[in-house]
């Protein structure tokens, strides 16, 4: 198995303070005011019961440590990982062992397993198209700033977990120049002239064209990095024969799994999609009384 199919090991676990605030914060949207007037309807309080989170599905598990955080935010309840965030799981795999109180359990299962399929279908989605890539060429997956509003920390993790490699944060972290900071300014050269100028030289300047003219313009003027955006795979080959290794290329646009690989085939170095954040498929996830 090659290395890029595991979670890279520079992966950090996630920290209670990314993950702690938005799960009390869908838990509370799923209790309400009222609660859970189901199982306090049919569960006595005092009734204590075991429970098994299962994977229904093939794929990679991420955001383990979130999804149990909902069962003891909301009691007492003993919780034993069986599997590891990065772990890939076939149907029926047993990732958690619960134990606690029933009501507890009852009323924190939609948000455990919504926060946990969500996390493990981006790593899995993620997962599958570094191993698209890996066949085809050397380049870097990357995420994109096209995350759920909210989950932004927690799915860069799950990318990462997916094997691949988060692109800037946020606008604070990097300055990516893009078509229409290119109109505000008047052309390609002049936003980098004046973005190097506001940044100094510490700070690198990716500058995002469409054409291979104003790919030439960007690499006259000194961008640091080029995105090559919506570029077909002959283009794509085109403009990473003009930049002859002088600046990072970065593919991105419209890239799906049953692309990626001829994108990756014309050796630019990175390929950014934004769809494995905000609709990657969940993995289905399930928990089971026992």
């Amino acid at each position: 198995m090659h290395s890029l199919e595991r979670p890279r090991p520079d992966v950090v676990p996630l920290s209670p303070l990314q993950y702690e605030e938005i799960v009390r914060r869908e838990l509370a949207t799923d209790l309400g005011t009222a609660g859970d007037i189901t199982t306090a309807a049919l569960v006595p309080r005092g009734l204590r019961a075991s429970a098994h989170i299962v994977s229904r599905r093939d794929g990679r598990v991420c955001g383990l440590s979130a999804s149990l955080y909902a069962f003891q935010a909301l009691g007492k309840v003993d919780c034993r990982l069986l599997q590891q965030d990065g772990d890939d799981v076939t149907p029926g795999v047993v990732l958690a062992k619960l134990e606690g109180p029933a009501h507890v359990l009852l009323s924190a299962e939609r948000t455990a397993l919504n926060v946990l399929g969500h996390l493990s279908g981006v790593a899995t989605a993620t997962r599958n198209l570094v191993r698209d890539v890996v066949k085809a060429g050397p380049a870097r997956v990357v995420c994109t700033r096209k995350t759920t509003p909210g989950l932004r920390s927690l799915e860069k993790y799950a990318v990462r977990v997916g094997g691949a490699w988060n692109h800037r944060f946020g606008l604070f972290d990097a300055v990516l120049v893009k078509d229409n900071h290119r109109v505000m300014v008047g052309g390609v050269r002049a936003a980098v002239v004046q973005a190097r100028a506001a940044r100094g030289h510490l700070v690198r300047v990716e500058v995002e064209v469409d054409t291979l003219e104003q790919l030439e313009e960007a690499l006259a003027a000194g961008a640091d990095v080029v995105l090559l955006d919506n570029m077909s795979p002959s283009t794509l080959r085109q403009a990473v024969a003009i930049v002859r290794g002088r600046v990072p290329t970065e593919a991105s646009g419209g890239i799906t799994p049953e692309t990626i690989a001829d994108v990756a085939a014309t050796g630019v170095d990175f390929i950014s999609v934004g769809w494995i954040t905000h609709s990657a498929p969940a993995l289905d996830v399930g928990l089971d009384f026992v």
